[in-house]
């Protein structure tokens, strides 16, 4: 049973910079694809960032140029670099593998969740 455990969200003023990590176990790492999404209150789960396999990343559009995902084979951690970030990135961010290669941007393809980390982001 895969296990994801998120860690690295908090409180930070616009502009700031957090970096997220996800710890995984369980599962061959090096086998699965690794996403982040979000959810915002009220909101519904929105796609952050997806890495491959063989590292081939998709961004979402309201975070591309501003954030950077990227993964350490030899921890089994997946990170979430956030930069320039701004009030509208408060959310809840998930991590998420699926067993496959493909980054997919659809929550929906995501076999196995972390419970999730705070980011707030004040103006």
């Amino acid at each position: 049973q895969v296990q994801l455990v998120e860690s690295g969200g908090g409180l930070v003023q616009a502009g700031g910079s957090l970096r997220l990590s996800c710890a995984a176990s369980g599962g061959a790492f090096s086998r699965y694809a690794m996403g982040w999404f979000r959810q915002a209150p009220g909101k519904g789960r929105e796609f952050a960032a997806a890495i491959s396999w063989s590292n081939n990343i998709n961004y979402g559009d309201s975070v591309k140029g501003r954030f950077t995902i990227s993964r350490d084979r030899a921890k089994d951690t997946v990170y979430l670099q956030m930069n320039s970030l701004k009030p509208e990135d408060t959310a809840i961010y998930y991590c998420a593998a699926r067993s496959g290669p493909t980054a997919y941007t659809d929550w929906a393809r995501y076999d196995y969740w972390g419970q999730g980390t705070q980011v707030t982001v004040s103006s």
